[in-house]
């Protein structure tokens, strides 16, 4: 390349505007014979790109070289801003040192313009340290000059530096100010990566203000922006984990975590990011569960931040592996003062993490009984509950609730679980996504459970049965946001179906789908992205839980009892209420009764099949032993009128008409007290249409559907090529009754797409979200339909528990693999109780009686489930 000094010198902004382009010419000018002025700049531009996007040894080795061209050149100018990258580079080599020595040379050195852009990046190594007030110092003094120099592109990332400084700080507020500025002048320029880098602090600084879609939002906007110029994100990963793990999602945020360092090993790139990814991965393996894990992550990245001399990070990574000790039960004395040492060190540093730390302190003193330490630490803590960010507040009224139960006063922490938990309903709401509402309450899960215990001291069974219900399945006391009418979106939808579809032909096919697997993923994916970024809406005057008004509703029955099973300290709690008053019985271990519950399924699914007979005395005695874990003294007092059972979600596997009690009963499933109310006063559609749907591939290609098309008269029936997912949901939307059959897949690792086999592909969760109004009435007549994913603290995500805030009142669905020809008379039976006015509970109970008395018919009817009150 032969150019013109300016056009070599255009290469250093061009490495952030177009990396790729920048580094392919500064080797270009390094084949010919440069002059050592533009030797100097090639270099520079090589050692960024390298530094930053690649490996950090060979950063070094051109720096170097750069740093001898200027000295050649006699150019002071070039030195300086030569010595600044060099330092920037070893800083994040975790030679500190030799980095901000670096760095003070070219402050020396350079004069002017020059030297207040040394002075940026000696800011920008300050805040990778974690020195935020020399940081804002040296910014504050580069800011002016630069400006006066008109130097646009430079002013900007200085203006984003000071915007990132004050989001370490906590001040959302200057920081949204230095972003807004920022990006007006990024909009002037074609710095392609500085903008994508502009829009990622933006991401940031959504988070830091509370919103997670618009945070998630602008981070894959940002990733797509880097992915077009095809540079790593390392810093952009870093976010995303923080973002990911305030949203419930911890475990995809260690695989993000760890999944990064790997690349950045495979690469040699900046010890300084690899330090922060492993702080990111601790932090998320420790909210996921696995403190193993946690401590392992988190004392590499202590040593590593250690040599580094990065005391803010040092300090951060220290609070994880406390917690994570304490998490792992290693609670000593010990552990207090580290808890204690890292809370102050935190509060000298300015981290708004102190409070957290300050919590953890009293919450281990608690544990070893000392009070008095612990009042201490606990009364710092409790402080930031009055402002800051939700989370804060959070943890500054779990502290309060701490100081209370420790003082004996039952009032004090109630009052402060309901402040707390208040602040997490605000949060939550924000969030559009029902996936993210319903893992948002796992925040809450210490709150509720303090809660639970000091309403049972001070208030017996009907105040545990409010605090029960005030953190029951409170992910449905709205309706999510409805997806936006989004291009991207739909088009999305429609090309995975399409992709399913082709998967599922060839897999009967016996054709391998590896390719086809990948782009479902990939499309699976990309939806779910799009509907995290929604944004909630506030529902207008959400009501409390009223205990007088469920008393009244079940009082209009005949003679109906609410069965709310609790979970205190691992044993079921049963709270019974009908005639007017809550009753509390003490049931059996919450553990024994999910691993009974397990042994039930399985004899179902053996059952399914003909020929399994000798299983049915198997799966009777467990439910027998199910029944005494679940309800124990309770079942002697539920009456002869229909049941409504509230479950704790890790409860969902049960098939509860196995119970003896509930057998022979109206029974019906409800996920709270509140969602059963909702549902008893949901009016039906006016008009009651009647739908009838039905999937391809069923063994008895579903018999029951021309059937009941002859019994309703005017009902529609979509079948074979008419059965597709956009005229499906045109015709449930506000239908009166729709009974669907076709083959059902529940996704474990994806509740959100479990779904119901149409003509043209799957029909998903995110599809019956889009309905305005779900069906009043739905019978799902396959397998799986009742199947959910527990998440969060205490909700369910699956089809059912999608379709219930959506308007639908009732459903029929089924727990267990069923045999499809003995489902055909349960569905028959059902729709001919229904016909004569009874809801379809009552007409469930019916139907199961009418059914031949086998083995096989009686499997069938125990594996349905009606849910809601219609």
């Amino acid at each position: 390349m032969t150019a013109g000094s300016d056009t070599v010198l255009d290469l250093l902004p061009m490495v952030f505007a177009d990396p790729g382009e920048a580094l392919a010419r500064a080797e270009q000018v390094l084949g010919g014979r440069p002059a050592p002025l533009h030797a100097s700049v090639a270099h520079q531009v090589i050692g960024i790109w390298q530094r930053d996007f690649g490996d950090l040894r060979l950063a070094l080795t051109h720096l170097r070289r750069a740093r001898l061209w200027a000295a050649r050149a006699d150019s002071a100018e070039r030195e300086a801003d030569v010595l600044a990258t060099l330092g920037v580079a070893l800083v994040h080599a975790g030679r500190t040192r030799q980095g901000m020595d670096a760095l003070r040379r070219g402050v020396e050195r350079g004069a002017g313009h020059t030297r207040a852009r040394v002075l940026f990046r000696r800011a920008y190594a300050w805040w990778v340290l974690g020195h935020h007030r020399e940081a804002l110092e040296d910014v504050r003094r580069a800011i002016p000059v630069l400006r006066q120099a008109e130097d646009v592109i430079w002013t900007a990332r200085a203006l984003t530096l000071r915007a990132t400084v004050h989001l370490a700080l906590g001040s959302v507020e200057r920081a949204d100010a230095d972003f807004t500025a920022a990006e007006a002048l990024w909009e002037t320029t074609g710095q392609e990566h500085d903008k994508a880098d502009a829009v990622e602090s933006r991401g940031l600084a959504a988070f830091r203000s509370g919103d997670v879609p618009a945070a998630l939002r602008l981070l894959d906007e940002a990733e797509e922006r880097y992915a077009k110029l095809g540079t790593p994100t390392f810093m952009l990963n870093i976010r995303r984990c923080e973002v990911l793990m305030a949203a419930g999602l911890a475990a995809e945020a260690l695989a993000e975590a760890d999944a990064a360092i790997r690349a950045l090993d495979g690469i040699g790139g900046q010890s300084t990011r690899k330090a922060e990814l492993l702080l990111a991965a601790a932090r998320a393996a420790r909210l996921a569960g696995e403190p193993g894990t946690a401590i392992a992550r988190a004392a590499l990245a202590v040593r590593l931040f250690a040599g580094q001399r990065r005391t803010w990070w040092e300090t951060h990574a220290r609070l994880v592996l406390t917690e994570s000790r304490h998490a792992a039960g290693r609670g000593s004395g010990r552990l207090v003062a580290d808890a204690a040492a890292v809370a102050e060190k935190l509060a000298a540093l300015g981290a708004p993490a102190a409070p957290e730390a300050s919590l953890l302190a009293g919450r281990i003193a608690l544990d070893l009984g000392w009070t008095a330490d612990a009042e201490r630490h606990l009364a710092v803590a409790a402080r930031s509950r009055r402002g800051g960010p939700p989370l804060a507040r959070m943890t500054g009224w779990a502290a309060q609730a701490l100081r209370a139960q420790a003082a004996g006063s039952a009032r004090g922490v109630l009052e402060a679980c309901r402040r707390g938990l208040d602040v997490l309903d605000d949060h939550r709401m924000t969030l559009g996504a029902s996936e993210l509402r319903a893992r948002a309450t796992a925040q809450g899960a210490e709150l509720a459970a303090l809660a639970q215990k000091a309403s049972l001291v001070s208030g017996g069974p009907r105040r545990l049965l409010v605090w029960s219900e005030r953190w029951r399945a409170t992910a449905l006391s709205a309706p999510p946001t409805r997806p936006p009418a989004d291009l991207a979106l739909l088009t999305g939808m429609t090309a995975y179906r399409e992709i399913a579809a082709r998967a599922e032909e060839a897999r009967m096919e016996g054709r391998p789908v590896p390719t086809l697997e990948r782009e479902q993923r990939r499309l699976e994916r990309e939806i779910r992205s799009r509907t995290l970024h929604m944004r909630g809406e506030t529902p207008e005057g959400g009501d409390r839980f009223d205990v007088g008004r469920l008393l009244a509703r079940l009082a209009e029955g005949d003679d109906g009892q609410l069965v709310e099973l609790a979970v205190l300290d691992g044993r079921v709690q049963v709270l019974l209420c009908g005639q007017g008053r809550v009753r509390r019985f003490e049931a059996g271990l919450l553990a024994a009764a999910e691993t009974e519950a397990e042994h039930v399924q399985a004899g179902l699914r053996r059952l399914a099949h003909p020929g399994a007979q000798a299983r049915l005395p198997v799966v009777e005695a467990a439910g027998r032993r199910l029944e005494e874990l679940l309800l124990g003294p309770a079942a002697a007092h539920l009456g002869s009128g229909p049941v409504v059972i509230v479950p704790p979600g890790r409860l969902h596997r049960v098939p509860w008409a196995v119970l003896p009690s509930l057998r022979e009963r109206v029974l019906s499933v409800s996920p709270s007290a509140s969602s059963w109310l909702r549902a008893r006063e949901t009016a039906p559609p006016p008009g009651g249409r009647q739908v009838l749907v039905r999937g391809p591939g069923l063994a008895t290609g579903g018999a029951e559907v021309p059937v009941l098309a002859g019994r309703y008269d005017g009902a529609t029936v979509l079948e074979h090529d008419d059965a597709t997912v956009p005229r499906v949901l045109r015709e449930l939307d506000g239908a009166g009754l729709a009974h669907i059959a076709a083959h059902g897949a529940f996704r474990a690792d994806g509740p959100l797409f479990s779904s119901l086999r149409m003509a043209d592909g799957p029909l998903i969760v995110h599809d019956f979200e889009r309905l305005d109004r779900s069906p009043y009435r739905i019978i799902l007549s396959c397998c799986d339909t009742a199947r959910f994913a527990t998440v969060g603290a205490d909700e369910l995500l699956g089809l059912v528990t999608a379709l219930l805030p959506l308007g639908t009142a009732g459903v029929v669905a089924c727990s267990a693999p069923v045999n499809d020809a003995a489902v055909v008379p349960l569905t028959l039976a059902l729709h001919k109780s229904l016909d004569t006015g009874l809801s379809l509970a009552e007409a469930l109970r019916d139907a199961r009686a009418a059914l031949p008395p086998d083995a096989l018919h009686r499997a069938t009817g125990w594996a349905f489930t009606a849910f809601g009150a219609a």
